[in-house]
């Protein structure tokens, strides 16, 4: 594990999800066909797990993730380990390069919102297990993600009023993030959607049609932020990833941050911002300007989207053009996003992924003389 001293972000960092080896897929898949007990999986997937964090040491990573392996999607996870939801459509929708659009679930609580047991602990305890000289990463999606994609029927009427519902949501989140602290975690990564989708026009335009105030999301989802992180554990850095959407290529929104920007780098109380820029659709750094000197920026410049290798050159020139915003020693680098989403994963093949990965951390190196 990575030495106490070594406080991240690090200057080449892992957003999270990796795409799912082969060997975990078709080993689920004889479990649902009852040819081996669960049992078998999880050998499976601790070997998985062990393999990739080992790779990601390799290449020079101060940081390591689990891929994400034993999800099934960055955020349906969470709300499977919950009583009180059911699934129902997102009023929106993924979007491709050709202009087709695509219909996916999301939750609606129909029920009291309840905690079975812990919901990422197990994932973390064996990431850490894992690790020699990386600092174990736990990434956990927002509670932005359980409201805005169905905001005005996140839950039924006759269970829960949006304060009730929030406030159940929060007691979910402070259980999950002290019971990681006490484990050991020192990293923590929150994905965050809503609030980068708020960032385009059109979505802004649908949410109004939907009889919502995208300005009052923005409040709301900002104050159920702060009231998760207070009094956050000591020594834990938290990270916030914001992402337009990313499903197997696909995306929901674009549109630069300046309609967030103030609001998103001064108000949320984290250490970190992990930012989409791997595309023209995630606009200019100027909104940059409104980070306050004590936060960090991850640039998210490799996109995780399509297997084409982006050039040192032209990341490094990209760095240099962020760095009229913030200060050198306050950026760092890494993919816009996670390669597998969703455990199907994203149009690309791992030798890709590893390439990739390799560019970030030497890009690193080139550039702050260290990963």
């Amino acid at each position: 594990m990575a030495s106490p001293e070594a406080k991240p972000p690090f200057r080449a960092e892992i957003v999270g999800s990796l795409l799912r080896p082969r060997i975990l897929k078709e080993t689920a898949a004889e479990i649902a066909l009852g040819k081996i007990d669960a049992s078998a999986h999880q050998k499976v997937l601790e070997q998985e797990i062990a393999r990739v964090v080992s790779q990601q040491e390799a290449l020079g990573f101060k940081v390591a993730s689990d891929g994400e392996f034993a999800r099934t999607s960055w955020f349906g996870f969470f709300f499977e380990g919950l009583d009180g939801f059911r699934l129902g459509p997102s009023l929106f929708r993924f979007r491709n390069p050709a202009g087709a659009d695509f219909e996916w679930p999301t939750c609606v609580a129909s029920g009291t919102i309840r905690r079975r047991s812990p919901i990422a602990l197990a994932e973390y305890v064996r990431l850490a297990k894992a690790t020699r000289t990386a600092l174990p990463k736990a990434t956990l999606p927002t509670p932005s993600a359980f409201h805005f994609f169905r905001f005005t029927q996140a839950f039924e009427p006759s269970v829960y009023t949006q304060e009730r519902y929030f406030d159940d949501l929060v007691a979910v989140y402070k259980s999950e993030i002290a019971e990681l602290a006490e484990a050991g975690c020192r990293y923590l990564q929150l994905d965050e959607v809503p609030l980068a989708m708020l960032c385009d026009p059109l979505v802004r335009e649908q949410a109004e049609a939907h009889g919502g105030d995208p300005d009052a999301l923005l409040d709301l989802y900002i104050a159920v932020m702060r009231r998760i992180l207070e009094n956050r554990p000591a020594g834990l850095t938290v990270g916030l990833h914001l992402c337009r959407g990313n499903f197997r290529g696909r995306w929901m929104a674009a549109g630069g941050y300046e309609p967030v920007a103030a609001r998103l780098f001064n108000d949320i109380p984290v250490d970190a911002f992990f930012l989409e820029y791997d595309s023209e659709r995630a606009g200019d750094f100027a909104p940059l300007r409104h980070v306050p000197k004590e936060r960090r920026v991850v640039l998210g410049l490799v996109s995780t989207k399509t297997p084409a290798l982006e050039s040192r050159d032209t990341l490094s020139r990209r760095i240099d053009e962020a760095a009229r915003f913030v200060d050198p020693d306050r950026l760092a680098l890494s993919t816009q996003c996670g390669f597998a989403s969703v455990a199907g994963g994203n149009l690309i093949d791992e030798k890709a992924q590893w390439a990739k990965l390799e560019r970030v951390a030497e890009t690193a190196r080139a550039v702050w003389g260290t990963t």
